[in-house]
């Protein structure tokens, strides 16, 4: 028998907060891998590139962004929440790599992306960590 308790619903709010918060992630992941598959060039200049990446790199970005896009929307339409720090860590791993990518490239399209990303990861974050009984 499942009883609701004070900490229970408030439990499965902030867990429903950390899921909201996913899909901000799906959106950039879903419409960014879009735009770089359909228009690599300008989707490029949007995000301030001032590398020469030629069609294919981009394209093929956006083809990964597209497949991440739709693991993310399925965790989060599943309401797999067992996946939820899961999405944190890959996210500070990416951050990580935008910032080493930056340093060598100079290349503002990995602030850029930094940006985005690390601001997803930090509201999944605050999230996840705000919940009451917190045991993962």
């Amino acid at each position: 028998m499942n009883t609701l308790t004070a900490s229970s619903i408030a439990s499965d709010f902030q867990t429903e907060k950390t899921r909201l918060s996913l899909y901000y992630p799906v959106c950039y992941l879903l419409f960014g891998g879009l735009a770089l598959l359909l228009m690599p060039h300008f989707s490029m200049s949007l995000m301030l590139s001032n590398g020469d990446y030629g069609d294919i790199f981009p394209r093929y970005i956006g083809t990964m962004s597209l497949g991440l896009g739709i693991l993310v929307l399925q965790i989060v339409r599943h309401r797999v929440a067992a996946l939820y720090t899961t999405l944190i860590w890959v996210r500070v791993v990416f951050c990580a790599c935008y910032i080493y990518f930056y340093q060598q490239s100079a290349d503002p399209f990995f602030l850029t992306m930094l940006g985005m990303v690390g601001l997803g990861a930090a509201a999944t974050s605050v999230a996840w960590l705000n919940r009451p009984n917190r045991r993962t």
